[in-house]
Order: C-alpha cells, then structure tokens, then sequence
C-alpha cells in the first residue's frame, strides 16, 4: 500500500514511564518501585525483604514468564505497574530456553556468541509483550537489574572502568533502547582526605545516608532519561514522579 500525506497523525503524547532502574543489592531498587502505582511483581528472584508486594509466584522459567504477561494482557485487572525483578535473574531463564529449543547443553556450547544472538529472539518477545501492556492497559514499566563494573573502551579517551546493567551486553544494549529511561541507583558517597603521616595521604569514602537516582550518563555509570530530568533525584517513587512533571511542565 503507498504512502502519503494522509497517513500523517499526531502521536499520542506522554506515554506510562518505562525504565530500568540498576544498582548494588540493597540499595532500595524494590522498595522504589513497590511505591509505584498499583504495582504486579513479575520476580525471578526473591528479593522484596519484609516489604509485602502482589506478585505472581516465583518465575522459574521462561514459559512461565510469558504466561503470567498474557494474563495480565488478556484478563481484566486494575493493575497500574509492571515490576520485573529482575533482569539479570530472567538472562539465565533465557539462556536456558534457548538451549531447550536448539538443543544444547550450555549457552557457551553453540560457540562464538551465537547463543547471545540467539536469545535476542526471546528478549524481543519479552519486549514486546510489556510493550503491550503499555499501549493497551496504559501500564507504567519497572525493570530492574544489579550491577557490575565493566572496562569501557571509549574511542576518544583511555579505557575506563564503569557501572553497567549485569546482563550480557547485547541484551543489555537491546533493552536499554527500548525504555525510556535508564537510572542508576546508588547511596550517594563523599570523600575525604585524610593524613597518614609522613607526608602522606589518603581518600576515605564516607556515605552521606542518602540515596539517589542518578538520570544522565556520567564516565563512572550508564544512564539516559527522554523528560530532560535534572542529573540526580531522591530514590522515591514520588520524588521521580514529580521531576517528569516538573520536566514536562517546563516543556510546555
């Protein structure tokens, strides 16, 4: 069918927020997103703590993920939020799909990355299946994965180390095209010099006791957001909640 100017449209403006939101254990990555409206838990882990969530029974494959996405597509429900924790934990259900199917016994086996490859197929089905539930049950999107430090190697500069999502970098550079938003959580860290006598100093961390989303790619750690947030906010559900509408209301 050819294409003209009448196929022209307005798109449909503010969408729920999709986002993955990374960083050390027991940072508050759970407890952010358990504030978010409404939320269902899709966990791969078990990592709520004391803190009481709805949330379907443990994820222990693939197949089950994908069948608890498509109840929740298809049935009715007032369910506002998506959680899936976590990212890093679905990877080895997915590693381990794709061997059923091709028939191997690890990912390692097929050889020169081709598995990673292939299990690209399932992350785009995932994708696209909490993509669905966006578009068409107005669902808010929470993906959050742990951290690992990683060489970057940049080609304007000397290679650097930097936190990144702990998931294989193909998957991960997949997913993080497909949200909105990428933050990174930390407890936020001063330093301090300190002498050690005989002319000698030292840097000590010390932790302020805060913590914080950080929401723009600094040379320590991945991050990107689409409202033009500032570079740090509060590790609360309502401290983001309020920096998108004090973003877009700028906008306009």
């Amino acid at each position: 069918m050819a294409i003209d100017l009448s196929a022209i449209k307005k798109t449909s403006g503010l969408k729920p927020p999709s986002m993955i939101v990374f960083g050390s254990a027991g940072v508050g990555k759970t407890t952010f997103a358990a504030a978010a409206p409404n939320p269902i838990f899709l966990q791969t882990e078990a990592g709520e703590g004391a803190l009481e969530l709805s949330a379907f029974p443990l994820i222990k494959s693939y197949d089950e993920l994908i069948e608890a996405i498509t109840a929740l597509i298809e049935q009715e429900h007032d369910y506002e939020t998506l959680v899936l924790d976590s990212l890093d934990h679905l990877e080895p259900l997915i590693w381990k799909k794709v061997c059923q199917v091709e028939g191997k016994k690890s990912i390692e086996e097929f050889g020169y990355g081709k598995g990673y490859v292939f299990a690209l197929d399932y992350w785009r089905e995932f994708l696209a299946a909490i993509n669905s539930l966006r578009m068409h049950k107005n669902m808010s999107l929470i993906l959050i994965a742990h951290t690992h430090i990683r060489a970057y190697n940049s080609p304007d500069t000397e290679s650097y180390d930097r936190y990144e999502i702990k998931l294989h970098a193909k998957a991960s550079g997949l997913i993080q095209e497909s949200v909105d938003s990428v933050l990174f959580a930390k407890h936020k860290i001063i330093t301090k010099k300190e002498d050690k006598g005989f002319n000698q100093t030292r840097v000590r961390g010390i932790s302020t006791g805060e913590r914080v989303l950080c929401t723009t790619e600094t040379p320590g750690y991945i991050a990107k957001n689409r409202y033009g947030l500032p570079d740090e906010i509060d590790l609360t559900w309502a401290a983001f909640e309020q920096a998108i509408v004090n973003a877009t209301s700028t906008e306009k």
